[in-house]
């Protein structure tokens, strides 16, 4: 199957990604906040590349028509549901997002440069702008500048491939390996809330969300071979977006804990 060569195509790259030494840094709640202020862009911006994804592949206006592939509507909107209003701990209907900045606030994690963020994209109207104007790392810059470059300018099957192979596919793996650093450097630490939502992302994403976005990716690509090359370039280049996200953490990290 094509995905399983991209996979072994891409592998040196997801294998930089979980074995990157951002995570032997991580040694203090001070660097896990740091950690959670900087990826909380990354769980945003997942977002934006799946409502693009629903945008393209279902109808989300009217008066309604059946758009596309009935298959894959049904997996981008399986995914959406459980991606924008999945439970909380206490059963309450929380996006991953949402989930997210509750973790973050447990710890003591600063969430207003997300949130002033946000403000900010609701009132230049321009995510360009906002990224451009933002006071975030060169390379979280990067990051979120190729997402929105991709959403606006990219195909279906190329956003698909950013947001199966650069995000879904890569998270079950990865949150396994930060998950487990966690629990040796902080195991006095309330954690439950963090926890929570990776192990929600490791469950939904393993089981559910991973294989159905690989069949997407094929149902998308077909035997069409351009399409299927197009994938592979864009799935390269989102994961070198991660890497440059992980060492822009990690250089983060560093440079506090030189003012220390």
């Amino acid at each position: 199957m094509e995905t399983q060569i991209i996979n072994h195509r891409i592998l040196p790259f997801k294998e930089q990604l979980l074995q990157h030494s951002l995570y032997n840094e991580i040694k203090t709640v001070e660097d896990l906040n740091c950690f959670l202020e900087n990826h909380v862009f990354a769980v945003w911006d997942f977002m934006s590349l799946l409502k693009a994804l629903q945008n393209k592949l279902t109808c989300t206006t009217t008066p309604w028509l059946p758009v596309g592939n009935p298959e894959i509507r049904y997996l981008i909107n399986e995914i959406v549901v459980a991606e924008e209003t999945d439970i909380d701990q206490e059963g309450n209907r929380k996006s991953h997002y949402e989930l997210y900045l509750e973790a973050m606030s447990a710890l003591g994690a600063n969430t207003l440069p997300i949130r002033n963020f946000l403000d900010d994209v609701e009132t230049t109207k321009n995510i360009f702008v906002s990224i451009k104007h933002s006071e975030l790392h060169p390379n979280v810059k990067e990051f979120l500048d190729f997402t929105f470059r991709v959403i606006e300018e990219g195909d279906s099957h190329q956003i698909a491939a950013v947001f199966t192979f650069g995000r879904e596919d890569l998270i079950p793996e990865m949150f396994t390996a930060i998950l487990k650093q966690f629990q040796v450097n902080f195991p006095g630490k309330n954690l439950s809330k963090l926890i929570y939502y990776f192990e929600r992302h490791i469950e939904l994403d393993a089981d559910e969300h991973g294989p159905m976005a690989m069949k997407m990716i094929e149902e998308l690509c077909g035997k069409d071979e351009k399409k299927w090359q197009e994938v592979e370039d864009i799935s390269t280049l989102a994961l070198q977006k991660r890497i440059g996200l992980w060492n822009a953490i990690e250089e983060t990290i560093l440079k506090k804990m030189e003012l220390i």
